[in-house]
C-alpha cells in the first residue's frame, strides 16, 4: 500500500475495522492483477489523505479475502463501498473519480 494512512482490511478484521468503526469507513475491493484497480490506487490515497482523522480508509485484496468479498456481493473489480454506522451507504464499481467519491463521504460525515 502506498499510503500509511490506508489500512489493509481482512477477513480477519473486517467486522472490528469496518463494521465496527465508529467513523465512515471507505473499503477499496481490489486485486494486485487488476489494471483498473492499480489506476484507482492513487485516486485511494489521495482520499485517505483528505479525509485523515474523519475517515478510515482501507482496501481488501479480493484473492487473498475471498470470504468477506463474497459476503458483499463484490462481483467486478474495482468496487468501493463506504459505510457507516456497520452498514453500506455507497458503492461504486469500476473507476471511479475522486470528486464522486469525496462528495459521498462528505455528505456522510457531516451527517
Amino acid at each position: 500500500m502506498a499510503s500509511d494512512k490506508v489500512v489493509e482490511f481482512t477477513d480477519a478484521n473486517f467486522k472490528s475495522e469496518v463494521l465496527n468503526a465508529d467513523v465512515p469507513v471507505l473499503v477499496d475491493f481490489w486485486a494486485e492483477w487488476c489494471a483498473p484497480c492499480r489506476a484507482l490506487s492513487p485516486t485511494i490515497d489521495a482520499i485517505a489523505g483528505e479525509f485523515d482523522g474523519k475517515v478510515k480508509v482501507g482496501k481488501v485484496n479480493v484473492d487473498d479475502n475471498q470470504g468477506i468479498s463474497i459476503e458483499h456481493k463484490v462481483t467486478a473489480i474495482p468496487t468501493v463501498m463506504i459505510f457507516k454506522g456497520g452498514e453500506m451507504r455507497k458503492k461504486f464499481v469500476g473507476l471511479t473519480s475522486a470528486g464522486d467519491l469525496s462528495a459521498a463521504l462528505n455528505e456522510l460525515v457531516a451527517n
